[in-house]
């Protein structure tokens, strides 16, 4: 049977679905991807996968996509991301069974894609792009799809999303936000781009941005004229957004840690999820976001589930006629609802700046001025002082290294020469010495090298051959040496 191609795989592949969970790393696992679906998600997709590791390490493979086959679980879509036309199609054959569709990742924007040269940073290499859609339309038995990042050129985003569906691709998500914007400068997606590109291509289109409740997926359907609505962080902090409701957050997450106990996962993920949950919860019971960061087992985050739920219990029956939501909530914190993420102003007037650009600091420049002070640190740090209440973070409190007096670099404490070990390798190496701090043994080897030669030769060598003998000997062992 052909594959169904464009419309027609959206219609009967997909079952014409409008509501679809987003691919999230760590997060749209089968546990949860069963509970949205429970609650109105009618598609979802895998987190990403790294098409390479996927290719060759078989239980990459069995513990993100072959151990977690469901009947319940489709339509599915299982997204990569790869940089290699071949890696990702012969990664793409290993998952096709398992799914309705493969994804190529275009829009990850994060510090890790442009390291590893994948998703957003992708987005100029049109060429590049072309023969990896190409080759996975002509080799696949399902359909290959695209999930991009808009440029902040409207014209050009319609042109990479006609480049995209004339190589083959058969469904496009298009999230209405640029590379830049992510973090404190997400900002506001750009429908205008979404529509854009829907009017420009033939191939069904999914919306991406700007999706915290079910009025949002409507208005943007009505708007951009598209065939469904992807959702991430509002699918997250309530996974009945598709169903127009806000539940009790325990209703959810008890739900939740149920699929879990027949669908396992790592901790990590329960644990991530359960912080988005009681997002707002926990900014009023620090004592137990602390706790819930230090368990480790599922029972001691049911527990810590089970006591949220009991202080939320009590703070209602407490309620005085006429409450209202507190801290500029649309709901009680109790209630599954959005989490607004403030923009760079709001981080600088928290942080006690007058929301001026020399008042937005980087990560570095406040990493810099920490003292071992908590309120100063890092989440990061924050959660390695929990583990180890003893840590300092006081920059003058680091251990100051001796320098390598050739490079800079840290030098060796046991090194001969007082260097680093790239320096240290190639003095050993010219000067036929020893370092065994660094573990070089040049002068060993090749003393070793003439006491075998000989005794193999067994008779008294005249001073000339014996010297002529030692210099092959030591250009064959200062060689092996190099090698290694």
């Amino acid at each position: 049977m052909p594959k169904l191609r464009g419309e027609a795989f959206w219609r009967e592949t997909l079952r014409s679905a409008h509501y679809v969970v987003a691919p999230m790393v760590d997060q749209s696992e089968l546990a949860w991807r069963l509970l949205s679906r429970r609650h109105g998600a009618q598609l979802c997709y895998t987190p990403m996968l790294h098409a390479q590791v996927f290719l060759r390490d078989a239980n990459y493979r069995r513990e993100n996509l072959y151990d977690e086959a469901c009947p319940e679980d489709r339509p599915l879509i299982v997204q990569f991301c790869a940089n290699d036309p071949e890696v990702f199609v012969q990664a793409a054959l290993l998952a096709q069974d398992y799914c309705d569709a493969i994804d190529l990742n275009l829009g990850c924007p994060q510090m890790i894609a442009k390291r590893g040269h994948y998703g957003a940073f992708l987005q100029e290499e049109w060429d590049l792009l072309q023969r990896m859609i190409l080759l996975a339309n002509e080799k696949l038995s399902v359909p290959i799809t695209c999930k991009i990042r808009v440029f902040p050129d409207i014209d050009k985003t319609v042109k990479y999303a006609q480049m995209l569906e004339k190589a083959g691709c058969q469904l496009l998500t298009v999230h209405g936000r640029t590379k830049e914007q992510k973090g404190p400068l997400a900002g506001v997606a750009s429908w205008e781009h979404i529509q854009a590109v829907r009017k420009a291509v033939n191939i069904p289109v999914f919306a991406n941005g700007n999706i915290q409740c079910l009025s949002d997926v409507e208005e943007c359907i009505r708007k951009t004229g598209v065939h469904g609505v992807m959702s991430a962080e509002g699918n997250l902090h309530n996974p009945a957004l598709f169903e127009g409701r806000n539940p009790l957050v325990w209703e959810m997450a008890e739900e939740y840690l149920e699929i879990v106990r027949k669908y396992p996962c790592p901790l990590s993920y329960v644990r991530a999820h359960l912080f988005k949950l009681w997002h707002h919860t926990l900014q009023v019971y620090q004592q137990l976001r602390e706790e819930l960061a230090k368990v480790k087992t599922l029972e001691g985050i049911v527990d810590v589930n089970r006591e949220l739920k009991l202080r939320c219990q009590e703070e209602i029956a407490n309620q005085k006629e006429g409450e209202k939501p507190k801290e500029g909530l649309p709901f009680f914190h109790w209630i599954c609802q959005p989490y607004i993420r403030p923009g760079p102003k709001e981080r600088c007037r928290e942080n006690g700046d007058n929301g001026t650009e020399k008042g937005v600091r980087g990560k570095r420049a406040l990493e810099e001025e920490e003292d071992g002070n908590s309120e100063l640190l890092s989440k990061n740090k924050q959660k390695k002082k929990l583990r180890n209440p003893n840590k300092s973070f006081d920059p003058s409190l680091k251990p100051k290294y001796a320098k390598c007096d050739q490079c800079g670099n840290p030098k060796g404490t046991k090194c001969v020469f007082n260097m680093c070990r790239g320096c240290c390798k190639k003095r050993a190496f010219k000067e036929v010495a020893d370092c065994p701090g660094h573990g070089l043994l040049f002068k060993t080897k090749y003393e070793k090298s003439l006491s075998w030669q000989h005794s193999q030769r067994g008779i008294q060598t005249p001073e000339i051959s014996q010297r002529g003998d030692a210099e092959v000997g030591e250009t064959a062992v200062l060689k092996e040496a190099g090698d290694s």
